[in-house]
């Protein structure tokens, strides 16, 4: 009897001192399944519950600026795009998590950097994207060549009789980041981790040479006519009508639809560059209430669903590109996950502070001004649209 008491009451203990993680995430259909999978499989691994609330992505953010210093929020979200980290950060509603993991190396340097705001890790990545180019294997059986002469030369042999070499939206100025960075040219200067937004960097001689170059795709090479957008592009690429495209894994369902044989590579250094081409890399990964109650588990779980195998199981759920090496390599043979991930490990992070949000419009404005003529003043457009960012900024 004494016997049966002490079990009874170290189950009592076990299960007053299990925690009840709430999580808060947008996934839907098979990508909710595989969280659901991995919460059964901690809860029996710890003891701890977990409790999934459904919340849309876009209303992920004020809800929880809002809710957490009530005590009202979700002990993590899964997930959150890098370039809300740093509203959330200078919110004081997300905690560190560095102090909570004990090794990195798994990680993609890129994503890590997409989620370190004023040199702290703010957010364990989960998945990422990127632009590359895809290429049609028919027309190019030897994939996309590594010089920039060449894969002008290919281009250009491609084009002609209702066909296309290379397509990109030209006015687009995050699908064309790539190009920016080659030339030296960023957004905000990165001094290690942290982003300095009173020092933008999209006027000076790399960003008047980036502009020049989409320029010279147009009136120089004759390959990106006027009026081409993503989808204009992409719907050649489905037709089989385009040898390259610059696109991102949002678009591989339909090209995969259209049963095209395609490959993924970087696109080769730009001519006179003084780096190579670094596209922007968008980054999702899950974060931490700093308010939250249970921040040992709730870590313990964040680290679960980062962990190698369950990023594979994540990509074999709904096709996201993982962030763990470990899960890369096992996908090796995976085209999109390959070519990607190798455009993911070679990007810059998009910036991740508010600042941000002062950059697109004018940015946008004076690439598709640089684009629209031969011949213009990359330099007037480009000093115009860094005052205008500026005087956003203050």
């Amino acid at each position: 009897m004494k016997k049966a008491l002490t079990v009874l009451s170290l189950a009592l203990l076990g299960n007053a001192s299990a925690a009840t993680l709430t999580v808060w995430s947008h996934f839907g259909d098979v990508e909710l399944t595989w969280l659901k999978q991995q919460a059964a499989a901690y809860t029996k691994a710890t003891g701890n519950a977990v409790n999934i609330v459904t919340v849309p992505l876009g209303d992920i953010p004020d809800k929880f600026i809002q809710a957490a210093p009530k005590g009202q929020g979700p002990d993590i979200v899964v997930t959150l795009p890098q370039d809300r980290l740093g509203q959330l950060a200078s919110s004081g509603v997300i905690e560190p998590m560095d102090k909570y993991i004990t090794s990195k190396t798994d990680l993609d340097k890129t994503s890590l950097s997409a989620m370190t705001y004023n040199g702290k890790l703010f957010g364990l990545p989960m998945f990422a994207e990127a632009v590359a180019v895809v290429y049609n294997k028919k027309l190019l059986p030897n994939g996309v060549p590594g010089t920039w002469d060449a894969f002008i030369k290919a281009a250009q042999s491609n084009t002609g009789n209702g066909k296309f070499g290379f397509l990109v939206d030209l006015s687009n100025a995050y699908v064309n980041y790539g190009i920016y960075s080659a030339y030296g040219s960023y957004v905000f200067k990165n001094n290690g981790g942290t982003l300095n937004p009173k020092d933008v960097g999209l006027a000076n001689a790399g960003a008047d040479k980036a502009a020049s170059l989409l320029n010279d795709l147009r009136y120089k090479y004759n390959l990106v006519p006027e009026g081409v957008t993503g989808d204009v592009a992409k719907s050649a690429f489905t037709d089989g009508r385009l040898a390259m495209l610059v696109t991102g894994p949002w678009d591989m369902g339909d090209i995969k639809k259209a049963g095209i044989d395609y490959g993924i590579a970087n696109l080769p250094t730009p001519p006179g560059a003084t780096g190579k081409w670094s596209p922007f890399v968008g980054v999702q990964g899950v974060i931490l209430n700093s308010y939250s109650k249970n921040k040992v588990a709730a870590a313990q779980f964040a680290k679960a669903l980062v962990s190698g195998s369950a990023q594979l199981a994540f990509n074999k759920a709904g096709g996201r590109i993982p962030v763990s090496l470990s899960a890369r390599v096992q996908l090796k043979s995976d085209p999109v996950v390959a070519g990607f991930g190798k455009a993911i490990s070679a990007g810059t992070p998009m910036p991740n502070i508010p600042q941000m949000s002062a950059v697109w419009g004018p940015w946008t404005n004076a690439v598709t001004q640089s684009t629209q003529k031969a011949g213009v003043n990359y330099s007037n457009i480009n000093d115009t649209a860094v005052k205008e960012i500026n005087s956003n900024i203050k």
